[in-house]
């Protein structure tokens, strides 16, 4: 911030005199905030959750759908390969954990659902996570156009933001598929392997496209 703010005074004392200065003080500004911004999203990105430490991704999750249980809600959670599951990156276990939080909190707060079912899955190189409720759905059609929107609030209603943006700082896949009255899936997929650049740039796709969960390997049903 202090390298910042000492370009943006540079560049206001060249602005009447060296305007071309002025400007390259500017620039050089707007890249240290965009390297910060950067740097701050990764932070975040990184930080595990209590139910990590000494716990593998999938006893996390296990343990999340317990503790997160309602009344009335069935949760199964499957996970594959059900034995030796690797061991993953904490980033990319942070980032997965935070994605299924989220998804989770969502159907409670909005699906009205009596099932959700919760896949984690390792597949064709990816880490893939799909959290499916029978629940009242939504038009999937405004949250994309709230996507594009100034205010984005239709997002933040139904929680998707923290998804995309986590799903997005590890060049990942964000799909949504759902339908007034029949219920939604989420599919989050992040690379197992980094790429060189955690691009910033690196869109995450959301958009309508029904992922079916594969049922195998180990089960925690938490019901209450």
């Amino acid at each position: 911030m202090a390298a910042i703010t000492l370009q943006l005074e540079t560049a206001d004392a060249l602005a009447a005199s060296h305007p071309e200065r002025a400007q390259e003080a500017i620039r050089r500004a707007l890249g240290l905030a965009r390297k910060n911004l950067e740097e701050a999203r990764r932070s975040v990105i990184d930080l595990r959750a209590a139910s990590l430490q000494d716990h593998t991704l999938p006893e996390a999750l296990a343990s999340l759908t317990r503790e997160t249980a309602q009344e009335g809600i069935e949760i199964d959670f499957r996970y594959v390969p059900a034995s030796e599951f690797p061991i993953l990156s904490p980033r990319l276990e942070a980032a997965m954990y935070r994605i299924a939080q989220e998804a989770l909190s969502n159907v409670y707060k909005h699906a009205q659902a009596k099932h959700i079912s919760l896949n984690l899955i390792i597949e064709n190189g990816n880490l893939c996570l799909y959290v499916q409720d029978d629940g009242c759905g939504f038009l999937l059609d405004e949250v994309t156009q709230a996507t594009h929107s100034s205010t984005g609030s239709k997002v933040e209603h139904f929680g998707l933001t923290g998804m995309s943006e986590r799903v997005k700082l590890l060049a990942g896949t964000l799909c949504i598929s759902s339908e007034p009255g029949a219920g939604t899936c989420v599919a989050a997929c992040l690379p197992l392997k980094a790429p060189t650049r955690l691009a910033n740039d690196a869109g995450a796709s959301t958009f309508a496209q029904q992922k079916s969960g594969k049922s195998q390997g180990e089960e925690g049903r938490g019901k209450r």
